[in-house]
């Protein structure tokens, strides 16, 4: 058969494009198998397709030149326009958006994972009895050396930030949360420590970096919790020459003489602990029944002052979450047990609870808002807010803050403080949009309690409240980075029947320009904190049960 004739010069002949998208398994798992897709299109779409070539010397049906110009059809192509602005948005995802780098980032850590077994340590946190105290607050933890010879208590000195190697991690640790914020504060979980094991309540507290158990040294000043003291063996004391005792101390404070790690932590209540390190084994029971051991350095408190002395409302002391190397996370890192990842998630159900994760496994791949945690002189979670609004009103900052704001996660805090200045804008904005409440300076609950015209049973009957957002900047270019906290997580019902505000005036605690995020502002999220790649991430959540979440999808 003749070949077909060639076009007549100078007419244009429309040209088929195709287009390939191959993704291929990832090369350690050829058994995932490979997706091809394929379409093509026409430069011309209103031309009608050439003529082909056939093929194998058989002659082109009518029916299929029909075929190829349905094929093109202003539908058809409506539909691969479509397709292709799907592929755009989600590669943009893919190379911009904070989630997919990240996962970009661990696809190789996954794969490791993946080869070795996972184990998972669930932890619970647990409520307090209702004669806890009702108001405590960790800020800044500021730490002393007390030497052997003098006896006496040194100035306080900040403990450095240390960096815990993270290789080869392969567990994580997921503990049960339980607690409340009123009448209580604070959270609680338990952890087992010695041989035998036994068990410990310690406060959940982000804001603290050394954790520690009221013990038998013997004991100066101890309150009465739920457990026998520690009693510590000669061999369990931490000498001066430990690099954790040097992390704590400070090199200018190193002791040669000395036989043991002393140390002293002031809080921002202006309560106090002093001790000495003690290294034991800390018992972690995975979901799984497997168990992971280590050596934990932790404090001997022997001597509590103010409200820790007045009652630990069934602890027996705290347990230590900041950056620091000698906290809890880093410590478990610097073993190889797991990644320097941990988070927490407080249900807002009656009763309190909740868990808290220890490692990667329970740290959401997609969903989350991230913030970059700043760096500074101590070891708290810090982040800077680009502005407040209660509702759709700005609550103004100081001009030279630079129109930002610092903000703590701080789960050591019952409630959440604001800057002087916030605060009083968001006292004026509440008043203004809430006139039907009245200010009960009889209700001693909490500063600011307010009766109602009508009768008060649940936070929901409460509607003129708005939301208090703290706005963290762009995520995309039309996605802000946005922590609210609804007026049910910072609004409580006091035992009269008023409406009483769980944000307190910053200056009452000496941190009169910095916003504080308390356990009262934490309820209903997941809160994750990722000390390798430095940032806090946070998602509604109902805290009821944790969920292990793989994989990562491709159209969000």
């Amino acid at each position: 058969m003749a070949p077909p004739a060639p076009p007549p010069a100078g007419e244009h002949q429309p040209q088929l494009h195709g287009v390939v998208i191959i993704t291929l398994p990832p090369p350690d798992q050829p058994s995932k198998g490979k997706t091809i897709t394929a379409f093509t299109y026409s430069d011309d779409p209103g031309a009608p397709l050439p003529p082909q070539e056939p093929a194998m010397g058989y002659p082109v049906a009518p029916g299929a030149r029909r075929r190829s110009r349905r094929a093109l059809s202003p539908r058809r192509v409506a539909a691969m326009a479509l397709v292709l602005g799907a592929l755009a948005v989600a590669a943009y995802y893919c190379f911009y958006s904070d989630v997919a780098v990240q996962f970009l980032g661990m696809e190789q850590e996954e794969a490791q994972k993946e080869r070795n077994e996972t184990r998972s340590f669930l932890l619970p946190l647990y409520p307090k009895a209702r004669q806890g105290r009702a108001l405590r607050e960790f800020g800044d933890v500021k730490l002393a050396a007390k030497r052997v010879d003098d006896g006496g208590r040194t100035a306080a000195n900040k403990m450095k930030v240390g960096k815990a190697a993270a290789a080869g991690t392969n567990s994580t640790a997921l503990l049960p949360i339980k607690g409340n914020v009123f009448p209580d504060g604070q959270y609680y979980t338990s952890i087992f420590v010695g041989n035998p094991p036994r068990p410990y309540f310690l406060d959940v507290d982000t804001g603290s970096d050394l954790t520690w158990i009221q013990c038998d040294a013997p004991c100066t000043n101890c309150a009465k919790g739920p457990h026998p003291l520690y009693k510590p063996t000669k061999e369990k004391i931490v000498p001066p020459r430990d690099s954790l005792c040097q992390e704590l101390q400070g090199e200018q404070n190193y002791c040669e003489t000395c036989k043991q790690c002393d140390y002293e932590i002031e809080y921002a209540d202006q309560s106090s602990s002093m001790g000495v390190l003690a290294k034991d084994d800390m018992h972690l029971i995975a979901t799984n029944g497997g168990r992971e051991k280590l050596d934990f350095v932790f404090g001997c408190a022997y001597d509590q002052q103010g409200q820790l002395l007045s009652s630990p409302a069934k602890t027996d002391g705290i347990l230590g979450l900041s950056s620091a190397a000698i906290s809890l996370p880093s410590q478990l890192a610097s073993h190889g047990i797991i990644s320097n990842i941990f988070g927490h998630c407080i249900t807002r159900q009656q009763g309190g609870g909740g868990y808290m994760f220890l490692g990667d496994d329970y740290a959401p791949r997609w969903g989350m808002t991230w913030t970059s945690i700043r760096s500074g002189t101590d070891n708290l979670y810090h982040t800077e807010a680009n502005n407040v609004k209660y509702g759709d009103q700005q609550l103004s900052v100081h001009e030279k803050a630079g129109n930002s704001v610092q903000v703590i996660f701080d789960s050591g805090s019952s409630y959440t403080y604001l800057p002087n200045e916030i605060y009083e804008n968001l006292i004026a904005a509440i008043k203004y949009s809430a006139p039907g409440f009245v200010q009960d300076n009889s209700d001693r609950t909490l500063p600011l309690c307010w009766k109602a015209d009508f009768p008060v049973r649940y936070l929901e009957d409460v509607k003129q409240f708005k939301p208090l957002s703290l706005h963290f900047g762009k995520k995309w270019l039309f996605m802000s980075k946005t922590f609210t906290i609804s007026p049910e997580d910072f609004l409580i019902i006091s035992d009269k029947g008023n409406v009483c505000l769980g944000l307190l005036n910053g200056t009452e605690i000496n941190h009169g320009s910095t916003i504080i995020v308390g356990d009262v502002s934490l309820r209903g999220k997941l809160v994750v904190y990722d000390n390798q790649r430095r940032q806090i991430g946070w998602a509604n959540s109902d805290c009821t049960k944790p969920q292990t979440q793989k994989g990562f999808p491709f159209f969000l």
